[in-house]
Order: structure tokens, then C-alpha cells, then sequence
């Protein structure tokens, strides 16, 4: 009798449920980030941060700046295919590139300190991963719940995996932050992507053209050391010590003067100090002693796509740098900076864009004359800081780009790459580069920068597939233009370099053709060039800068109409003196 009880209870209970829910009664329980352990200051001693999935030149520089200001810190090795499979075994399906690689790098690394003799505990005490976080249309918004996943199914349950943009998991709920951004961490950070953009660059320029093998990875080695040691060892800039007298001896009996004049000369001395300028000097001497043949024929290949595909130089996008530098190609990468500009970019135009909905006065009749004034203030102040910021975030990137010599490419202004997308794709578009693919396609392109545009995207990218649709579009208007947008993924290696090798053939016979109607425009033989070259030494170092001219976009073809310049000028300075 008591189990027909039981039974008729739970039913009545189930029913009373259903009705409630039907009725609207019922409380949704909504889903709640889970609450990460907090890093630290305690903890700074003795808990190692993990971070990878730059360029070994970024994370060698940031490296250095983490140990520089106290940190323990390792890089997690660059991604395998084997760390793409554990991703997937742990992981859940449907995930894009990235996350499988990274998440199943991570465990690898973990994994191998286990099998060195460190504890599981051990290693979810004293180590933690610091990576970037997202939201937004595509899955990068949800990575950081997909490393928790995994690390909870390769049996590293509270194992902490702490964002760029949160707060939680680096600042403890009362205490010190075990991630402090200081002064002198967040300038040393600042110095440190915009060397790696640099180096990164001036690589990729040198290396196809060095004239003695693996000189290049030589000297660029040697120059990130130097470097490293320059933002590790750096002393700090202390306001009472460095900063000169007649500064010290007014600020020194006001704190707050004494601590904004600290600041201030702490920000100068990261950007334009003696030690750093020298260090800078030094890494541009050691570079310049690589010698270079530029009469060397290749097609220049753009990368565009998804930032990390773009960016890993591993089994993530297939080693596609060195395959295309062993093809015969110049690769022509695209910095971090240019991303970080396009967020301030997208920032400013969102405010444009939701200017009225952000208005203190909302209600404001046409004749408050005093509360449009207000609300078009506030909105000015906003739009002008984004402005400043755009301008400082460029003027930062191009000092150092040219203090090492003056090679880099400039970063593009956001405003034009938006302009020249528009058409196709939609500056406002969020998701993943939005309209970069697009702008960057259409901007080097026209302006005859490269021979060829690679796109290198995960495999299923949402935001990057989008951008390929438009990219029909594109191509149609401009017929020459040689655009392939690979996909990558921990397979299809050798289909995907097989698709490059077809679409290289078409970038060489460009170049080629390219180099043949300069050198017949000049009048001149091949040979009588490099004779000339062979007697002035100084045109065979990386930091001669050759102009840019219009239209001609081969570094071979640049290099033989500024030859024949020199040749021509010669010629009519030794009739002139006759």
C-alpha cells in the first residue's frame, strides 16, 4: 500500500510541476559562468603562467617581460597534429581549429609534466594558462569554457585558465591581483608585440633573398637574445633616482605632481629611452651584416584570414610560411598591431553608430539647447580618446618599425581598409577580421603590393566564410587579382599545398613577366646589374632602402629600376665632368 502511495505522490508532484512550468510559475535556473580560482600576489612565487600561440619571435619577447617584472613564466611548445588529436579526444566536436589545437597543446604540456614526476594536484596548484578571450557571432566566445572541458576530461579538473578580458580569475575577490598590470609591465608588453610585429616582418623580407643559407634564422636568433636580455634585465625607471634634479627637487614636495611626473617619465623611458633605443641599434647593426641578392625573382604572397591561422607558424596552418619561402615565394605576414588597431577601430565606429542610444538626455526636446550641448560633449570626449588612441597605437607600432631600419610596412589606416570593403562587406560586421579579408585583399591588390593574397582559415570559420562569399565579388571586379582562401585543420595537408603550388604558378609567371618588362623598360642586361651590385657592397645589405614604385610590386623589379637609377646617374655624373 505505501509503495502505491509513493508512486501516486511522485505522479501528482510531476503533474503540479508540468502545470506550474505551463503557467509560467516554475523559476528558470540560469546558466552561471563557473567560478574560477583566483591568481594571486601570494601565489606569484611559486605558480608558473603558461602561454603560447604566437610567433616564436612574440612569445620569446613576452617572455622576457614576464620575467622581467616577476613572474614565473613558461611557452607552451608551438601546436602538433598530436595536439590537435588530443583536442579532439577531449574536447567537443564540432570545434573549430584553433580551440582543438590549443586546448590539445595545453594538455600535451600538461601531460608531460606528469610524466616528469609533478603531481596532478601540483600541477592545477602551481601553474596556470593565460590566453585570449572573446565573444561575439563565432566560437572564439566560447573557447574559454572548451579548455575547462577539456582539461576536466584529461582529468585536470580546476586546472586555471585565465582571459585577457576578465577580471575574476586574475584578481582575487579582496588582495592584490596575482597579474598586476603596472606601468612598467603593460609598456614592457607594448614594446614587446611591437618588436615581434617588426621582426616577424623584416624576416620573412630578408630570409628569400640571403645570399649564404640559414644566415638569416642566425642572425634574427642572435637579435631576439639581445633584446630578450635588454626587456628582462632592464632597471626600472624610478622617478627620484632617474629623472633629473631640478624636476625632482619641484615635484618631489607635491605627491600628486611627484607620482603623474613619475608616470609620465616611466612611459617615456619605455618608449624612447637611452637603453632601449641602443638595444634597438644593436639588433639593427647585428641584422644588417646578413647579405642579400634581390635580383632574385619571386612572387610576393599576402597572408590574410583568421587571426591565429594567420599567425601560428606550425601543423595549425600546415607550416605554410616554409613551404611557400622552399616554393620560391615572398611571404608577406600581417601584424598583431593591425588587429589591435582594427578593435579601436570597430569601438569608434560602434559609438558613431549607437551615438543616440548612449545620450545622458535621451528625452531632449529640440529646444534643450543645453542638454544636446551635454550629450554632444559626451560623445565628442569618447569619439576624440578612440581618435588619440588609433593615433598613439600607430605612432608607437612605426618608432620602432623605424628605428630597425625602416623596412616594415606601415600599418594600413583602419579608416581605408574600411572604405575599400565597404562595398562588399560591412565595416560594422562583427565576427572574427569582419571586413579585413576583405579590405586587405582589395588594398594591396590596387596598390600592386603583392603578386597573390592567401586567406589561411579554420577549417568551418563562420566569420572567415563570409568573407569568401564577398570575396566572389571582389574578384569579379578585379580580373587580375590571384586570391586563394585555404581552410586548415589537423589534415588535408597535402591537398591544401597542392592548391597553393597551382595558384603559386600563376603569382611566378606575374613576377616574371613583371621583372622582364622592367629590365627591357631599363635598356640593360641582367648582368650589367649585378656587376654594378657586385661593385657597390652597400646594395647588398637589408637595411638599403630601395624606393616603391608605382605599379611595380616584385622586390626583384623595385630593386633593378633603382640599380638602373644609380646606373643612369653615374653615367650622366662622369659626362657632366668631362
Amino acid at each position: 500500500m505505501s509503495q502505491v502511495t509513493t508512486s501516486f505522490e511522485s505522479l501528482l508532484e510531476a503533474e503540479r510541476q508540468r502545470l506550474r512550468q505551463q503557467a509560467g510559475l516554475v523559476q528558470i535556473r540560469h546558466f552561471r559562468r563557473p567560478e574560477e580560482r583566483a591568481f594571486t600576489a601570494e601565489e606569484r612565487d611559486h605558480v608558473t603562467l603558461l602561454f603560447g600561440g604566437l610567433t616564436w619571435k612574440h612569445e620569446e619577447l613576452i617572455k622576457a617581460v614576464f620575467l622581467g617584472n616577476g613572474y614565473k613564466c613558461e611557452i607552451v611548445p608551438t601546436p602538433n597534429v598530436a595536439a590537435f588529436q588530443l583536442g579532439k579526444e577531449y574536447g567537443n566536436n564540432g570545434q573549430c581549429n584553433p580551440t582543438y589545437f590549443t586546448v590539445g597543446n595545453l594538455v600535451q604540456y600538461l601531460q608531460g609534466l606528469e610524466a616528469k614526476g609533478i603531481s596532478r594536484q601540483e600541477i592545477i596548484n602551481n601553474y596556470v594558462f593565460f590566453t585570449a578571450g572573446s565573444c561575439g557571432p563565432c566560437r572564439f566566445g566560447m573557447y574559454e569554457a572548451e579548455y575547462r572541458f577539456a582539461l576536466q576530461n584529461a582529468g585536470f579538473d580546476g586546472f586555471r585558465v585565465l582571459l585577457f578580458q576578465q577580471n575574476d580569475g586574475i584578481k582575487a575577490a579582496s588582495g592584490e591581483p596575482g597579474l598586476k598590470f603596472t606601468i612598467n609591465f603593460g609598456m614592457g608588453m607594448l614594446n614587446a608585440l611591437h618588436l615581434g610585429d617588426t621582426i616577424n616582418d623584416l624576416i620573412f623580407q630578408i630570409r628569400p633573398y640571403e645570399l649564404k643559407q640559414g644566415e638569416t634564422d642566425k642572425a634574427f636568433v642572435e637579435a631576439v637574445d639581445a633584446l630578450c636580455v635588454n626587456l628582462r634585465d632592464r632597471k626600472a625607471f624610478e622617478f627620484m633616482e632617474d629623472a633629473p634634479k631640478w624636476l625632482t627637487s619641484r615635484a618631489g614636495r607635491k605627491p600628486a605632481l611627484k607620482n603623474t611626473a613619475s608616470v609620465l617619465c616611466k612611459i617615456y623611458d619605455h618608449l624612447y629611452g637611452k637603453g632601449f633605443r641602443e638595444a634597438l641599434d644593436t639588433c639593427r647593426e647585428r641584422l644588417n651584416q646578413v647579405e642579400l641578392d634581390r635580383l632574385r625573382v619571386k612572387p610576393i604572397v599576402k597572408i590574410t584570414g583568421e587571426f591565429w591561422a594567420q599567425t601560428t607558424e606550425g601543423d595549425g596552418n600546415f607550416h605554410m610560411f616554409r613551404f611557400l619561402e622552399r616554393e620560391g615565394a615572398q611571404v608577406l605576414v600581417e601584424p598583431i598591431a593591425t588587429w589591435i588597431a582594427y578593435m579601436i577601430y570597430q569601438v569608434r565606429m560602434n559609438a558613431v553608430d549607437r551615438k543616440h542610444l548612449n545620450f545622458k538626455y535621451k528625452d531632449a526636446k529640440w529646444f534643450d539647447v543645453h542638454k544636446h550641448a551635454v550629450n554632444e560633449l559626451k560623445f565628442r570626449m569618447k569619439w576624440l580618446s578612440l581618435v588619440a588612441g588609433e593615433g598613439m597605437w600607430t605612432l608607437f607600432y612605426h618608432r620602432v618599425t623605424d628605428r630597425l631600419g625602416g623596412l616594415t610596412h606601415h600599418l594600413i589606416p583602419q579608416k581605408e581598409l574600411a572604405r575599400l570593403a565597404h562595398p562588399y562587406y560591412h565595416k560594422l560586421a562583427r565576427g572574427g577580421e569582419g571586413h579585413l579579408e576583405v579590405g586587405k585583399n582589395v588594398y594591396y591588390t590596387e596598390n600592386h603590393l603583392c603578386h597573390m593574397v592567401l586567406a589561411l582559415k579554420p577549417f568551418g570559420c563562420m566569420p572567415s566564410t563570409q568573407s569568401d562569399g564577398a570575396q566572389s565579388a571582389v574578384i569579379n571586379q578585379y580580373k587580375d587579382m590571384i586570391f586563394l582562401p585555404i581552410e586548415t585543420s589537423g589534415e588535408g595537408e597535402v591537398n591544401a599545398h597542392s592548391r597553393v603550388q597551382m595558384a603559386l604558378g600563376e603569382a611566378k609567371a606575374k613576377a616574371k613577366l613583371e621583372f622582364e618588362n622592367v629590365l627591357k623598360s631599363t635598356g640593360k642586361r641582367i648582368e650589367d646589374i649585378r656587376s654594378y651590385v657586385n661593385d657597390h657592397p652597400e646594395l647588398k645589405k637589408p637595411f638599403y632602402k630601395v624606393p616603391h614604385r608605382k605599379g611595380v610590386a616584385g622586390t626583384a623589379a623595385q630593386f633593378a629600376l633603382h640599380v638602373n637609377d644609380r646606373m643612369n646617374s653615374g653615367r650622366r655624373s662622369r659626362v657632366a665632368a668631362l
